[in-house]
């Protein structure tokens, strides 16, 4: 399994804001800090806007930062609302399902256990325990030098 660019960097922007708790960030600070695209994180913090994670203010003096305490944020949550498709095969999913041999296959009952593994140790973390050690990652995400254009993504964010 592979998380889609959108979820990354959506932790990414949480992070981000919680090393950096008690002020304002900007989108552009966070693109440069971590050598990401604008254009994909404003697709990203409207998202987490929407969802109650972020709170957004426009215009001068303007910016991003947490909605809820970092220990509030759930790392399972975060993944589900953020990921397109969870049906980890075609199987799961059983209005686009062809597969001939479901009926009797129990390949999916292993893999539904193994993607409820993934999600129930998701759920066990929250945003506050990827915040250390807090000192280190602040200076890991000092703005180094911009982006690329078009970023320096290996695959777009792509989202719905």
């Amino acid at each position: 399994m592979r998380l889609t660019t959108f979820t990354d960097y959506s932790l990414r922007v949480l992070m981000h804001l919680g090393v950096h708790a008690g002020r304002v960030a900007t989108i552009h600070e966070i693109a440069v800090a971590h050598g990401v695209s604008e254009n994909h994180l404003m697709k990203v913090v409207q998202e987490l806007a929407r969802r109650g994670y972020v709170e957004t203010t426009r215009g001068k003096g303007g910016g991003l930062r947490l909605a809820r305490a970092p220990e509030a944020i759930n790392l399972g949550d975060v993944v589900r609302k953020t990921e397109d498709d969870n049906a980890f095969v075609e199987c799961f999913d059983g209005m686009v399902n062809a597969c001939r041999i479901a009926p009797a296959c129990r390949l999916t009952g292993v893999l539904r256990s193994a993607l409820d593994a993934f999600f129930a140790t998701l759920d066990g973390y929250t945003l506050a325990d990827l915040l250390v050690p807090k000192a280190r990652l602040a200076q890991l995400m000092i703005p180094r030098s911009p982006p690329a254009a078009g970023g320096a993504s290996r695959r777009p964010a792509s989202r719905r």
